[in-house]
């Protein structure tokens, strides 16, 4: 950690550089001969994409940043403050502690928060971060997080672990047991400090496979950001031996979009219909959970096909995603495209269709935007159908 990057005139020539392209300012001559001139680039990249990503760190003074890997990978102030509503208690430990963002929310709700990092550099600087946050409930420990568990010997109320997705030999791998820590080999492990743990993996990995390599897990949090899922959030409780939960959140600016399930208990079958007056498309995180038929079922809308995941009613109905008023549905071929889409401008969405936007736009001269919004899909009679829609 270098404390020559807060003097005020290196923190100004920061300031006064965001959002500047890093390869045209490495050309520059660096105005600090006391200081890497790679040091000071890079905190300039990095306060970059933390403008929207972390604008708490952003707007605090003489906060130090790692590398823009570390700020890329960490969670978002948004997704970390709803990671925070999910414990309580005295005590958590953070085996993967990283840029602290988590910790840093998690310290609002529980009263004191371990926060453990291998990197030497990195622990420092997270340290560093939490006195200019003036956050004051979170310990900062160096070293294997395993042993740390091991001297601290404590019981913890959470654990929280966000495994490394990359792997020496494997690259960037997606099973929980390819990733650093193992989880599923420590898990017994970890039921010995604490009853709770939270457990943060990408949003690449699949569910089924998760929860074949996991143990007691109570509840699944499928996050998503802007209607771009972010994480999933494995919530395992030791003995629990129940159903899954399935909670899918969307953190859009208006609100915040929540549905939920429990996995494998749903015995109704979901309803199908031709297209009727109103369109609904599920946001991101329901597409992720797999709840299609729970979204029939509980919302009381109508699937166009099973393998389509679009659903429509005749009245119009609060709904977790887009939701768009049917103007025309049609066969989709030549006849009808030329009538209605060719050499037009339209937005394009494909579910459950043989052919991709691109070959649509392409072979009927569709321009992309407009306020027309076309669904290209397929109809519980196995028809290729197409929805000329307006956006509500």
């Amino acid at each position: 950690m270098d404390l020559k990057l807060l003097n005020v005139a290196v923190q100004d020539y920061i300031n006064a550089n965001i959002g500047i392209s890093i390869s045209t300012l490495a050309l520059k001559k660096n105005p600090f001969p006391d200081v890497e001139w790679v040091s000071v680039l890079q905190q300039v990249e990095a306060k970059t994409r933390a403008k929207e990503k972390l604008p708490t760190w952003f707007n605090t003074k003489d906060i130090l940043y790692p590398s823009k890997i570390s700020v890329e990978q960490t969670s978002s102030e948004r997704t970390a403050n709803y990671k925070s509503t999910l414990v309580s208690g005295n005590s958590l430990i953070d085996l993967t502690g990283g840029f602290g963002v988590d910790d840093y929310y998690f310290a609002k709700k529980v009263e004191h928060v371990a926060h453990c990092e291998i990197n030497q550099a990195l622990s420092a600087i997270v340290k560093h971060n939490f006195d200019q946050l003036k956050t004051q409930n979170i310990s900062c420990y160096l070293g294997d997080s395993s042993e740390t568990l091991v001297r601290l010997h404590q019981k913890w109320d959470w654990i929280y672990i966000d495994p490394s997705r990359r792997s020496d030999a494997k690259g960037k791998v997606f099973l929980l047991k390819d990733c650093l820590p193992n989880v599923p080999v420590n898990l017994e492990n970890y039921f010995k400090y604490a009853n709770s743990i939270l457990i943060k993996t990408a949003p690449l990995l699949d569910l089924k496979a998760g929860l074949s390599e996991l143990q007691n897990v109570q509840t699944i949090h499928v996050i998503a950001l802007e209607n771009e899922v972010k994480e999933l959030l494995w919530e395992l409780h030791k003995g629990y031996m129940g159903n899954t939960n399935i909670k899918t959140v969307n953190l859009v600016k208006e609100e915040t979009e929540k549905f939920e399930f429990v996995l494998n208990e749903n015995k109704e079958v979901a309803s199908y219909s031709l297209p009727q007056s109103y369109l609904y498309e599920p946001n991101s995180a329901i597409m992720k959970s797999g709840g299609f038929d729970e979204v029939s079922t509980v919302y009381k809308i109508n699937k166009l096909h099973k393998h389509s995941h679009l659903y429509t009613t005749d009245v119009l109905i609060n709904f977790p995603g887009r939701k768009f008023k049917i103007n025309q549905v049609f066969n989709y071929n030549k006849t009808e495209m030329k009538s209605f889409l060719s050499g037009k401008q339209a937005n394009i969405t494909t579910r459950n269709f043989p052919d991709t936007v691109e070959s649509i736009r392409k072979k009927w001269k569709i321009k992309d935007g407009g306020n027309s919004y076309c669904f290209f899909t397929t109809d519980e009679n196995n028809n290729k159908i197409v929805l000329i829609c307006t956006k509500i």
